[in-house]
């Protein structure tokens, strides 16, 4: 079975348009593009990608869609849409034409109100998905969790993923409220989550395999094998540490578990949630 890394990013760094990079994010302020991932892909026994928007532009869906297009390791792309436009729909029905184009994504962690999943525009948006059979990837802060919780909840039947597990607060070792959250968030049969970015939740010099297990734990028996996939966040994982010594935490974790489990997450769950095509 395919194995698939369902989070990573691709750009041509630009200051401004990447201002979220801060000063001790050197190591990815320069271009990263197809011909850096493919070797990390190819040597670390994944056989494709998922490329997601870290621009809010609809540039940014136009660009990650022509790289699927000339890269067929690029099995999907996860964009970006204004959702709260008023003319949402007629720009979900241009996006439905480009076959990699699977879901959207929008940086709520960036967002000041706890609750902008909840306001209007923007769940009009959500709710015109499905119609198009386009996924929705939340990207959150743990303090957001529970508007995610009841926005899964308003759209039974519209398939969510949850981001890098909420960004839970690894460095400084805090669970409970996160852990609550989370349990809360997997009773929506509708919503994955990948086991992605948390070396940049940790102490980028000093985390060890021990700092993530109480996570993972969390997670596996919220969502269980079948609505986890591994993502890299690469090449932001780069702040921390190299693409092989990240997966290692994964394939550490997993290592216990069945050959057809360890397939679920490193591969088939990614495939199954965005329809990706060979």
């Amino acid at each position: 079975m395919k194995k698939i890394d369902s989070h990573q990013h691709f750009w041509q760094y630009d200051p401004l348009k990447h201002s979220w990079m801060s000063d001790e994010m050197q190591a990815i302020k320069k271009d990263f593009l197809p011909n850096d991932l493919k070797p990390l892909l190819a040597g670390n026994d994944l056989d494709g990608c998922v490329a997601v928007q870290a621009d809010q532009s609809e540039a940014e869906t136009h660009f990650l869609n022509e790289l699927a297009i000339q890269n067929a390791f690029i099995k999907g792309v996860v964009g970006w849409v204004d959702l709260r436009a008023e003319n949402i729909r007629e720009r979900l029905e241009f996006f439905s034409q480009f076959e990699k184009v699977k879901g959207f994504r929008h940086v709520v962690q960036d967002e000041p109100d706890p609750e902008f999943m909840l306001q209007g525009s923007f769940l009009h948006g959500i709710e015109q998905l499905s119609s198009f059979n386009f996924t929705y990837d939340i990207l959150i802060f743990p303090n957001q969790l529970p508007a995610a919780i009841s926005l899964t909840k308003k759209f039974p039947n519209q398939p969510f993923v949850l981001d890098h597990i909420a960004k839970p607060y690894i460095q400084k070792g805090l669970i409970d409220e996160w852990k609550r959250d989370v349990q809360k968030l997997s009773e929506a049969e509708n919503t994955y989550c990948k086991v992605s970015g948390m070396v940049t939740e940790a102490d980028w010099k000093k985390w060890t395999y021990d700092d993530f297990v109480p996570y993972l734990d969390v997670v596996m028996e919220a969502f269980g094998t079948h609505r986890i996939m591994y993502g890299s966040d690469w090449p932001v994982c780069l702040v921390s540490c190299g693409y092989t010594k990240m997966k290692s935490i994964v394939d550490e974790y997993f290592s216990q578990l069945s050959a057809t489990e360890i397939a679920q997450i490193m591969g088939e769950n990614a495939i199954k949630f965005y329809n990706l095509k060979d």
